[in-house]
């Protein structure tokens, strides 16, 4: 008995640095940020034709966050990207997988008792892509409407609180909604506004669809990361102020 409670001790023991490892120290260790992002919302976070990874929220992290942290560390680092999407970018910090959320990702007072955030680098808010033409001009008039939004989002929340009468579709992703618009299968898809003037710009006949509405909700975006990491949470706010500042 005595020699299992010396193993397990030792084995704990070996086991409580890596569980208190900080952000940095992570990076530090593998020579890598990961971050997760978006494929489908463009201008922040996209694949494009070339399948390169890119847009404003991944300049951000390349060009002002990666240069912040190296000049910390002493060395380079590399940025590692991984998919996030509403549903899976919460648990993705917390297990570690990612270091910082790096899209399109709404600071709220809930999402705040399980992750932190950075400065907010953008402001937006909901509004709504239709057919050009359609009867829909603004959340006043979706009652009864079929209106797509992504799973897990603030939009999502909106339309449920204030106009439950709406048939409300989630969607897993950005383009699996925009394509159930696209077949007609909804009445219009309701996201950031900035988000939906970027899916006009890359749909196959822009000008047969148009963003309708005032702001029906207040969306600033902010990096999200885990909790209590007041270092790496310093250098990120660092590197967006630089940026900010340099006007880059």
């Amino acid at each position: 008995m005595l020699a299992v409670v010396l193993t397990l001790a030792v084995a704990l023991s070996l086991a409580a640095p890596a569980l208190a490892e900080t952000t940095l120290e992570k990076v530090a260790r593998t020579g890598a940020l990961t971050i997760g992002t978006r494929t489908g919302s463009p201008p922040f976070a996209f694949v494009n034709k070339q399948n390169e990874w890119v847009g404003f929220s991944i300049d951000l992290v390349e060009q002002a966050i990666k240069p912040a942290i190296e000049r910390k560390l002493g060395k380079p680092i590399r940025v590692e990207k991984k998919e996030s999407t509403p549903p899976t970018r919460i648990p993705l910090l917390g297990s570690n997988a990612v270091d910082l959320i790096a899209g399109t990702m709404t600071d709220t007072r809930a999402r705040r008792e399980s992750v932190d955030f950075s400065l907010t680098f953008f402001v937006t808010g909901a509004q709504f892509l239709v057919k050009k033409g359609s009867p829909i001009k603004g959340i006043e008039s979706i009652a009864g409407r079929r209106i797509a939004s992504q799973q897990g989002s603030t939009n999502a929340k909106i339309i449920r609180e204030r106009v439950p009468s709406a048939q409300l579709r989630e969607f897993p992703d950005q383009p699996a909604a925009f394509q159930a618009l696209l077949q007609g299968q909804v009445d219009a898809y309701t996201n950031d506004g900035i988000q939906l003037y970027g899916l006009r710009a890359k749909a196959p006949r822009p000008d047969d669809w148009e963003v309708v509405g005032d702001f029906s909700s207040y969306e600033p975006y902010g990096m999200a990361m885990r909790k209590n990491d007041s270092d790496f949470r310093h250098l990120v706010n660092v590197g967006l102020m630089e940026a900010i500042e340099s006007g880059k």
